[in-house]
């Protein structure tokens, strides 16, 4: 049973790292100048990075299905392979239209890979422990820009935008057949587990959900409120953490007029402290059984720290300090809320619920990242894009504050 934590998890944080390199590089490409090389305006250079919010919207759905249905694990790897092409011809392609569809495609193949993920280790961890390996998955965020916002802008220094674009892409195919050999849907296919070892997860796993309320179908599951409401606290709050992390190189930059390797180094900070407040946030969770009181209160910090840089956009010392709180604050919650759905649902509908939240999630990211990109070209400074993400996470963590307890732990007392 320990196994588990040394064979699924780092394969999963590993996955979700370079999936996020893919995605979040992007900022760096437009703040080293990717406009000025294709000759775009920077409207057409917000498009660009929000095209891949509206690509990862289309598919997860249906890739939950058949995540659950047949494997996650050749889902993924398909998709590890797909992704990797893809991010490489980023910086291939001289194409303003050709460049807006490979983004778009880019989005569709990354967009398996969250509730894949969620849906895999369901079979392989318990209730007691799942905020903890959903943060650790997700840890993938916050702990790949982190080290990408340093490593990507020496790079790009060194080497130019487009080719930091083709060696960045390359991982991901690679890894991918490494995920194939190291990981396996479900413990019984896993060789390394023992029958008894099976069994005992196994009966856990049915346990907890005989507890939960049976859940006919998908169409019974949209008719229960919370989860329209919980797709609409996702969708406001990604509009705060896309908008964030694709824009913030730019934002760096601007407000401290420094080059673009000083610009990394300090584009890095939010997320050391993000790794640090999610490992917290995941271990008090499962540890208390509560998952609503781990997630408010860090959205409506992160809301108050966006209007903080808002007011104080003309000093960039104090800017950028209440941007270091915000980004920490908004990943803090995502292992308790990702640990929310299938404590509410069974899991005939738990993996395509979390699919479905997490595509209004994507379709708040295009919202994010297109707006925040599209005032900063229109106003030319960053105050408005922090107004918006400020406002969007305080209304998500409104709507975790007053939603209904019921069955599952969403209560919050």
């Amino acid at each position: 049973m320990r196994r588990r934590w040394a064979q699924i998890v780092p394969a999963v944080f590993v996955t979700y790292s370079l999936a996020y390199v893919d995605r979040a590089n992007y900022g760096f490409g437009a703040a080293a100048g990717l406009a000025e090389t294709l000759h775009i305006t920077g409207e057409r250079s917000a498009l660009l990075g929000a095209l891949f919010f509206l690509g990862y919207f289309l598919f997860q759905v249906p890739g939950a299905a058949y995540a659950r249905r047949r494997s996650a694990r050749r889902l993924i790897f398909w998709a590890l392979v797909s992704w990797g092409v893809l991010a490489s011809l980023t910086g291939v392609i001289r194409s303003f239209w050709l460049l807006a569809a490979d983004r778009l495609l880019l989005g569709a193949t990354e967009s398996f890979i969250l509730p894949g993920m969620l849906i895999l280790l369901t079979q392989w961890f318990t209730r007691a422990e799942r905020s903890r390996t959903n943060t650790l998955l997700i840890l993938g965020n916050p702990v790949t820009v982190l080290w990408m916002s340093a490593a990507t802008g020496y790079i790009i220094h060194a080497v130019g935008w487009q080719r930091a674009f083709v060696i960045e892409g390359v991982p991901s195919v690679l890894w991918g057949f490494v995920w194939l050999w190291l990981i396996r849907d479900r413990p019984e296919d896993a060789a390394w587990m023992s029958a008894e070892g099976c069994a005992e997860l196994r009966g856990e796993l049915e346990a907890e959900q005989r507890v939960i309320p049976r859940v006919a179908n998908m169409g019974a599951a949209l008719r229960d409120g919370r989860v329209m409401w919980l797709c609409a606290q996702y969708f406001a709050w990604c509009v705060g953490v896309y908008g964030f992390v694709l824009w913030l190189p730019t934002i760096v930059q601007r407000g401290a007029a420094r080059g673009i390797a000083v610009t990394g180094l300090l584009s890095a900070v939010p997320y050391f402290f993000a790794v640090l407040l999610m490992l917290a946030a995941s271990y008090f969770s499962d540890r208390s059984g509560r998952r609503a009181r781990f997630v408010w209160p860090f959205l409506m910090v992160a809301g108050m720290a966006f209007l903080g840089s808002y007011l104080t956009a003309s000093h960039f010392a104090w800017a950028f300090g209440f941007l270091v709180i915000a980004g920490a604050a908004m990943y803090a919650p995502y292992g308790p809320f990702f640990a929310m759905i299938p404590e509410m649902l069974p899991a005939n509908v738990a993996g395509e619920v979390t699919a479905l939240v997490n595509s209004c999630g994507a379709l708040g990211s295009f919202v994010g990242t297109w707006a925040v990109g599209w005032l900063q070209a229109r106003t030319g400074d960053s105050r408005a894009g922090f107004l918006l993400m400020g406002a969007s996470l305080i209304f998500a963590g409104v709507i975790i504050l007053f939603l209904r307890s019921g069955p599952g732990d969403l209560r919050e007392g």
